[in-house]
């Protein structure tokens, strides 16, 4: 086969296969690119005025007029307002789930899992999964040194503060009480 393609065998393989071939300029003379690029176009513009011809006008809504205008600003306050207000509340409610998880578990060290919790929302929830762990973790040791590892957690944690003179008097009450029995064994 010669080096270069002639016009018959060009016409013969078909006006599109010349398109192809990324060598084209070198193999065809401009006579020939020409003919080819006229044959291309000859198939392109009747294809594309047939496709042109046998389309519909589209229609991007089934709503028209105010309607569609009251629609779009519906989505628009939904995206601007509820999505936010949605969304931050999502992620304190996911934030504040190991302090709940650890008051529910009686973890003695909830009082440090709420302060990490909050850390948490302060660094943009990278403290999230330490709290996590830690809320689903027993303390080690914590049993040997206090006798349990539970704690009872209530709304209100701080011991009543009494009067000291009244405290003062009810040890001696009690200092009294215990030497009446030692008295007696």
């Amino acid at each position: 086969m010669p080096a270069t393609l002639s016009a018959r065998s060009l016409a013969a393989a078909g006006c599109w296969q010349h398109l192809l071939l990324p060598w084209r300029s070198a193999l065809h003379s401009p006579t020939s690119t020409m003919k080819h690029r006229n044959c291309f176009l000859s198939k392109v513009i009747p294809a594309s005025g047939l496709a042109l011809a046998l389309t519909t006008p589209a229609h991007a809504s089934f709503l028209h007029g105010e309607t569609l205008d009251k629609m779009a600003d519906g989505i628009s306050w939904a995206a601007l307002v509820i999505a936010p207000v949605v969304g931050i509340t999502v992620f304190l409610l996911i934030h504040i789930l190991p302090e709940k998880i650890a008051e529910k578990k009686q973890h003695p060290q909830a009082g440090a899992i709420q302060c990490l919790c909050l850390l948490s929302l302060a660094f943009g929830g990278l403290l999230w999964p330490l709290a996590w762990l830690w809320a689903f973790s027993k303390p080690v040791l914590y049993k040997l040194a206090y006798g349990t590892d539970k704690v009872a957690h209530g709304h209100d944690d701080s011991y009543p503060v009494q009067d000291p003179g009244e405290e003062i008097a009810q040890l001696r009450k009690r200092i009294s009480e215990l030497e009446a029995q030692g008295g007696e064994a």
